[in-house]
């Protein structure tokens, strides 16, 4: 009996794993099928097992076509068959889609993250006005603020000075009539109070929830 296992690893690969082998298996004898009235009859039924799996959603004309595209597929696209939607073409199927193009980190200053060099990218596009001093100004305090998250302690208005003149390649400055930046202590405070709202929204009533049950 033993002799008589037969072993995955010694099985063809499932081209749509999901459906499992016994689709597959029907997909095949289609395949080997000399008659088209044949073939297509067994397709029908094939495409009806692989729409009972998703029963909700098998008359759904998208969905339909989606079971028609994966027939093809699992068949290496060798099944001749009278579909109800264009066949899928091989090459197109085949072909590796385009690399995303990822966000580009900053490791000197990562505590910082990629929205601020993008404010500050923006920031030194706008022509030279009161308000792109004031958008300046909200920037450096975004800065000390996510330095602050970082480090907890304080930081110097001068650093962050440097930093934005560094990631601006020298193209803002803040204007000395509005600094100093805001204090720490008050930059400190605002992010640990948004912290303490986030964590109080997000704890369940257990005290109630038990009160509820006693009674």
């Amino acid at each position: 009996m033993i002799d008589n296992l037969e072993y995955n690893t010694e099985r063809t690969k499932l081209i749509i794993p999901e459906y499992g082998r016994h689709i597959h298996k029907m997909i095949d004898h289609a395949l080997s099928s000399n008659d088209i009235k044949d073939r297509n009859k067994v397709a029908k039924a094939i495409i009806g097992v692989m729409g009972n799996l998703n029963p909700h959603l098998r008359d759904v004309p998208d969905f339909q076509h989606k079971l028609w595209d994966q027939l093809f597929i699992m068949s290496d696209f060798n099944l001749d068959v009278d579909s109800p939607f264009p066949k899928p073409v091989k090459e197109v199927y085949s072909q590796r889609p385009e690399k995303l193009n990822y966000p580009q980190s900053f490791p000197k200053y990562r505590f910082y993250g990629n929205n601020i060099k993008r404010m500050i990218d923006v920031a030194i596009e706008w022509e030279d006005n009161e308000m792109k001093k004031q958008l300046v100004y909200v920037i450096a305090n975004h800065m000390k603020k996510c330095f602050l998250n970082w480090n907890k302690d304080t930081v110097e208005d001068d650093v962050i000075f440097n930093h934005l003149d560094e990631l601006s390649d020298g193209k803002l400055k803040i204007d000395p009539s509005l600094k100093p930046l805001s204090e720490s202590q008050s930059l400190i405070k605002l992010t640990n109070k948004k912290f303490t709202k986030n964590n109080s929204k997000n704890k369940k009533p257990y005290r109630s929830f038990k009160k509820r049950n006693n009674n």
